[in-house]
């Protein structure tokens, strides 16, 4: 395979990557990008090879670099993070802290995120964007969940959700540790 030969096929894959992960229809995207809809499809077959103008159009129009859409060396992704690697985000002198496990920006940033909550701590969180939602699962002690300011139990085993566009509160009322996995999907910049 020829080097044009493998970048007109790389074109195609991560275009269509990335019109899938903006939840753009091909109208979608040739609205945003003056591109018309039987050119993108031409690309996203590996039927043509576009200029440097057009494909700088569409990595506009995705929010993504010309480098991006041009790598063929992407294919599935996978990316693995060490514990060292973790990000501690957030504690406490009782002991109390977060960290960001690992996160992702398809189709909107997601989040994973280990908590311990230390008993008399709690963490406050201002109102997210519209559309954020939250997940936990408690594995160990009973978390205190203050939804504007409504609290639910949440003891260990299980698991809640909200949408986390109002004030919220994590907070440990017991006398033993709280143990927390949570994941935080916002949804993606329009």
């Amino acid at each position: 395979m020829s080097d044009l030969d493998q970048l007109t096929q790389s074109l195609a894959r991560n275009l269509k990557r990335w019109r899938g992960e903006r939840g753009f229809t091909l109208d979608a995207l040739a609205a945003r990008s003056g591109v018309s809809r039987g050119m993108i499809i031409q690309i996203e077959q590996a039927r043509t090879n576009p200029s440097v103008g057009t494909t700088v159009k569409l990595a506009d129009a995705l929010g993504v670099s010309i480098t991006t859409l041009l790598d063929y060396e992407q294919g599935p992704q996978v990316q693995l993070v060490p514990p060292e690697q973790a990000v501690r985000m957030w504690s406490t002198p009782a002991g109390s802290s977060t960290t960001l496990l690992v996160g992702t920006e398809a189709r909107g940033p997601i989040e994973l995120w280990a908590w311990t909550l230390m008993p008399g701590d709690e963490s406050a969180s201002d109102p997210h964007p519209d559309g954020t939602v939250e997940l936990l699962h408690v594995t160990a002690g009973e978390l205190t969940l203050v939804i504007e300011g409504q609290s639910h139990q949440v003891p260990a085993g299980t698991s809640a959700t909200f949408e986390a566009n109002v004030p919220h509160t994590y907070r440990n009322s017991g006398t033993e540790r709280v143990e927390m996995t949570m994941a935080v999907a916002v949804p993606p910049a329009r």
